[in-house]
């Protein structure tokens, strides 16, 4: 196996695109040195990420941030800023592992895994994130909801790397928030994982909303339905049960050790009612 640690984007782009065989990115490893170690994947070349600038910064304009493809969990859930205009976000990706776990596992590396269960997926999907993608051909944004297309499978290019998630500016009443359902209370795959952003007016009438659920279909999945529940509402008991509706109604899950299709469709209303509760009182 060839192991590469690139400076420059353009450098890990040429390595990707150089090479016949497999090849693999390494940001965090948190995934992938536990793929290595049980023999599940055996690259011809190993693109280390984290030399390079462009991916482990994080930056405001105009209230627009961009989160670089390679910043850790912790830095995350050390960023004021970050924190305080997307909580759903940081709280999905700080629910990633332990807190060894956290200094190492990246916000790129969680989406690329494409994994159901992911846990900073739904919340990204909420936030409305678009992922900025760089190969041969130039760059490309692709919305984080059409990035996984299957467990572990991404539109990805062969030779396409991600390099950043950029999030659209909030309004003055705007708010998210993200939890999952877990058979312990920490470091466990979840069963059910609920993402939702909404904006209010000041009146307190829900004006924007999207909700997203993960491990409850092949890929995390966007609910249009759901968010139509609450939209023109002040999340009174009949919006809330029509979110929660909405919400199951959108689950196609499979029967696996850590929950019964029953009981993951079930518990996916009850998160989104938890959840649009909370980025609720927090747009307020």
């Amino acid at each position: 196996m060839q192991y590469e640690a690139p400076e420059t984007l353009a450098a890990a782009v040429e390595l990707l695109a150089g090479t016949s065989g497999q090849a693999r990115i390494l940001a965090g490893g948190t995934d992938l040195l536990v793929q290595l170690h049980a023999d599940m994947t055996d690259p011809d070349l190993l693109v280390d990420i984290k030399k390079i600038q462009e991916l482990r910064e994080i930056t405001n304009v105009d209230g627009r941030f961009t989160i670089g493809a390679a910043i850790t969990g912790a830095e995350l859930g050390e960023h004021p800023d970050v924190k305080k205009i997307w909580p759903g976000v940081v709280e999905g990706l700080e629910l990633i592992g332990s807190t060894q776990v956290q200094g190492r596992a990246t916000i790129g590396g969680n989406l690329c895994n494409a994994s159901p269960a992911a846990d900073v997926v739904p919340a990204l999907i909420a936030a409305d994130a678009i992922v900025h993608v760089a190969g041969p051909a130039g760059r490309r944004q692709i919305a984080v909801e059409e990035f996984a297309i299957g467990p572990g499978k991404t539109s990805l290019a062969k030779d396409e790397i991600v390099v950043s998630l950029s999030f659209p500016p909030r309004g003055e009443r705007a708010s998210d928030a993200y939890l999952r359902f877990i058979p312990r209370t920490e470091m466990d795959i979840a069963v059910v994982g609920c993402g939702i952003s909404l904006e209010r007016d000041a009146h307190g009438i829900c004006t924007q909303a999207r909700v997203a659920l993960g491990a409850v279909a092949a890929r995390a999945l966007l609910v249009p339905a759901a968010a139509a529940a609450i939209i023109g509402t002040s999340l009174d008991a009949a919006a809330l049960d029509n979110l929660a509706a909405a919400a199951s109604t959108a689950c196609s899950p499979i029967d696996d050790k850590r929950g019964t299709i029953e009981f993951r469709t079930d518990v996916a209303g009850v998160l989104a009612r938890r959840v649009a509760k909370i980025a609720y009182d927090r747009a307020g």
